[in-house]
């Protein structure tokens, strides 16, 4: 069954009270994050604290840990805690696959999404992509911004290189692919066009830090009833061709072929998955 990510919302393991809050909010996915949210001083009693928290029921909501880097004295301890805990082990600053190889040795089996936030990921997305056990890639833009020493920019131009590489890596192997955060959480305009922006690149859905942001990701990474009102009218005018023993149909002038009802059916299934997830 498809799980839509239109909004993945991380969330600091160490406040108990945003974790609760979290189970009612209409957020897709939440990242539970042990890592940048969460002080060296803090890493192990948030570890205890997300433990129970996990135990709750999150509804619908897909459950993503962000553990801490391999490189730390904290990674192990949360590998035991939550690798099978959750939906998914997030993994920060994959860099190559073998980055991946490291977390199944200590969690063999275990569902893998991958933060792509270095330019090293960049260049090897697609290996990254390949891993067996990825499920889903989610695009660290704070950290890619200082890794090039770019400047900030609302198109988000100096980022486009490395979102293609990215966006191309996680379609070839069938994985989600989430953009990443916009930091101005009270800028309503601002947010949506960089997430209208992510839409029309292919992204499935935006990470956000704050519960204010949900509403317009959600919003924008649903079809519109322009959209389903489309593949609906494309899937009937292609069944119809083929029912008269032609290969393509013709819709106010356009053409529709096979490809173009495999797309109007996905549409279709999102939009199912969604009023599911709303019930």
């Amino acid at each position: 069954m498809m799980r839509p990510c239109r909004s993945v919302l991380y969330v600091p393991a160490a406040n108990a009270r945003a974790m609760e809050k979290a189970r009612s909010l209409p957020a897709d996915a939440i990242i539970f994050d042990l890592e940048d949210a969460v002080t060296a001083a803090e890493k192990v009693p948030a570890r205890d604290l997300l433990a129970k928290a996990l135990l709750q029921d999150f509804g619908p909501r897909v459950r993503i840990v962000r553990i801490n880097g391999m490189d730390t004295e904290w990674a192990e301890g949360d590998l035991r805690a939550f690798g099978r805990a959750a939906d998914a082990v997030l993994v920060p600053k994959v860099a190559r696959g073998a980055d991946l190889d490291r977390v199944i040795a200590r969690v063999p089996g275990a569902p893998l999404w991958a933060m792509m936030e270095t330019p090293e990921g960049m260049l090897n997305a697609a290996e990254i992509a390949a891993h067996p056990q990825l499920r889903g890639m989610v695009i660290g833009t704070n950290d890619l911004m200082k890794e090039l020493r770019a400047r900030f920019r609302p198109d988000r131009q100096p980022l486009m290189a490395g979102l293609g590489l990215c966006l191309l890596a996680a379609r070839a192997h069938g994985r989600v692919i989430v953009d990443g955060v916009y930091n101005a959480y009270q800028d309503e305009a601002g947010l949506r066009a960089e997430c209208e922006q992510g839409r029309e690149m292919g992204f499935d859905g935006k990470s956000l830090i704050h519960p204010a942001q949900l509403a317009i990701a959600n919003e924008v990474f649903a079809p519109t009833e322009a959209e389903l009102d489309l593949a609906r009218r494309q899937i009937a005018a292609f069944d119809t061709a083929v029912a008269q023993g032609q290969g393509i149909a013709v819709l106010e002038g356009q053409i529709v072929e096979n490809l173009h009802v495999e797309a109007a059916r996905a549409t279709l299934a999102m939009a199912e998955a969604i009023a599911l997830r709303a019930e």
